[in-house]
Formats: structure tokens, C-alpha cells, sequence
């Protein structure tokens, strides 16, 4: 039996039928997860969604490392955008980072 346990939609990959994002599933196994400690972070998954997910992605590394990259540079844009709307806030908050910085 054929099974299909991604699917692409709203411009991204999901586990088929849930509200887990294969980005999630990927950046965990890139930094050496296992399935089962995936598993642990994500229970609205089976064991079998997670493996299938890995398998996905190992056999269409090209498509999900674009689609990875185009996430990370549309989330940059949108801290730019962020900081620049709202650069007194940014720069009150770098400002305190810097301060607590120094006092440890």
C-alpha cells in the first residue's frame, strides 16, 4: 500500500493531514534526533508519519532544502520589516540585551 505522508500546501510541506510542518520534522533529524525523541516533541505523530516524513525528505532533499531556504530568507524579510517599523522598540530592546551583557 502506497501511503502519502507529506503534502505541500499553503506554500510549504506538512506531515499529510496535520498541522506539523516537514521543516520541524527536518531541522530536528539535522541535528541528530531520533525519530522516537521527534516522537517525543510532536505526540500528535506516529512513529510511522515521523519515518515517512524523514523518508520524504531524504528522497527530495533538493525540493525541502529550497523550500527551507526560501522560509528562512522570507522570515528575515520579515524582521527587517519588523525592525524597521518599529525601531525605537528595537533599539530600547538591543540596548537592554547589551546591558545584561555586561552585568553577568
Amino acid at each position: 500500500m502506497n501511503r502519502e505522508y507529506v503534502e505541500r500546501r499553503d506554500g510549504g510541506y506538512w506531515v499529510a493531514g496535520t498541522r506539523v510542518s516537514l521543516d520541524s520534522i527536518v531541522y530536528a533529524f539535522q541535528r541528530g534526533a531520533s525519530p522516537e525523541s521527534i516522537q517525543r516533541s510532536f505526540p500528535v505523530l506516529s512513529l510511522e508519519q515521523i519515518y515517512g516524513a524523514i523518508t520524504f525528505y531524504l528522497g527530495h532533499q533538493h525540493e525541502v532544502k529550497s523550500s527551507l531556504r526560501q522560509g528562512d530568507a522570507d522570515l528575515d524579510d520579515l524582521r527587517t520589516k519588523a525592525r524597521e517599523a518599529n525601531h525605537e522598540l528595537h533599539g530600547e530592546l538591543d540596548a537592554a540585551r547589551k546591558r545584561h551583557a555586561t552585568e553577568r
